[in-house]
């Protein structure tokens, strides 16, 4: 294995495919600390790199026969798509020829063959993708934003064990402030899921401040929001699909009047700051915490830049020795991972968890 991080991409990925993943691959490669192992077609790798000045960059090629579609069954892929990129990416990461996976590809099929080929850090139930977003203050991590629709309240808290320390020991954050994401502040609202999960974050020895509601997640007056796959991924997709809406509303009207477009003009530099700090490309992809090896799950529809800060957040990630710092957190909670499910849940009026 490289000193500097090596970052395994899946090439094929993607609603755009290579001709989008490689470019951002050979972008982050020009950093010029990192290595980048390009998984996929190999003539159509080839072909674009031969397009790129590539020189002094250490970019190498994984060939793969097969493509994943974005509709494909993740069973299925696991199955029957033993050559396709995502698969031959992550044997790359199980061998230790790569440290981490970066997919704009099926995120089902992401995550089964992280599962399953990679395996989970010893003591996680379920990995968890959590997703990095802008505030008024600093940036907030939601999790979880897709990986599991259905869970339980043991995941919810352990997802939260896994973002609180990647918050700490990653983003640099002393003392994370966690919040459970339902439908009010007060105590004891929402459905039974996240009123189980309430008395298990109440009891443990997390910095817990409580649920949050919707409207809170852009104050930053939270560090780490904990919900379910389903809440997480309706509320990512949401604000994805304002912040696409509010840049065209705002286009619109600043071509009804000569002075709207002054305005504009005035404020371009401010609106340009704007659009960055909305924009999802900036950080890249979202960590699928809980896995052995790092791995980035980036947007279907990413574009170059999108890819360069996946691939850059990986490294460092790699760097800042993340999984290290998440094994090590569950030996301090070790409560966590290592009683079962029912013994937590049954326990949660009895126990105090140190």
């Amino acid at each position: 294995m490289s000193k500097k991080p090596c970052i395994a991409v899946d090439a094929m990925g993607g609603d755009h495919g290579p001709e989008v993943i490689v470019p951002g691959a050979i972008q982050a490669a020009r950093t010029k600390n990192l290595s980048v192992v390009l998984v996929g077609d190999e003539g159509k790798i080839k072909n674009i790199l031969g397009q790129e000045n590539i020189k002094g960059l250490s970019i190498d090629i994984c060939p793969a026969s097969e493509v994943v579609g974005m509709e494909e069954k993740p069973s299925e892929v696991l199955r029957k798509r033993k050559d396709s990129s995502i698969q031959k990416a992550f044997l790359l990461a199980r061998k230790g020829k790569v440290d981490g996976v970066v997919s704009a590809g099926n995120s089902g099929a992401t995550l089964a063959c992280g599962m399953f080929i990679v395996g989970r850090i010893k003591g996680i139930e379920r990995p968890a993708l959590a997703s990095i977003l802008p505030t008024e203050k600093k940036p907030v991590i939601l999790i979880d934003v897709g990986a599991n629709v259905d869970c339980k309240p043991i995941h919810l808290l352990q997802f939260g064990l896994m973002a609180e320390i990647f918050a700490r020991d990653v983003l640099k954050i002393k003392e994370p402030k966690i919040g459970l994401l339902t439908i009010g502040e007060e105590e004891g609202k929402g459905n039974a899921l996240t009123k189980e999960s309430f008395n298990l974050f109440k009891l443990s020895s997390f910095n817990f401040i409580g649920n949050v509601e919707g409207r809170d997640i852009f104050t930053g007056n939270v560090d780490v929001i904990v919900c379910d796959g389903f809440v997480g991924n309706v509320a990512l997709k949401l604000m994805e699909g304002l912040a696409n809406s509010l840049t065209k509303i705002l286009k619109q009207e600043v071509k009804k009047s000569l002075l709207a477009q002054i305005g504009f003009l005035l404020g371009r530099r401010a609106l340009k700051n704007f659009s960055r700090k909305i924009d999802y490309a900036e950080y890249g992809g979202a960590p699928l915490l809980g896995l052995k090896k790092i791995a980035l799950v980036c947007h279907g529809s990413s574009n170059s830049k999108a890819i360069k800060n996946a691939v850059l957040m990986a490294a460092s990630f790699v760097r800042n020795k993340a999984n290290l710092h998440l094994e090590e957190g569950l030996s301090m909670h070790r409560e966590i991972s290592l009683l079962s499910k029912k013994a937590l849940e049954n326990n949660t009026q009895q126990t105090k968890i140190k």
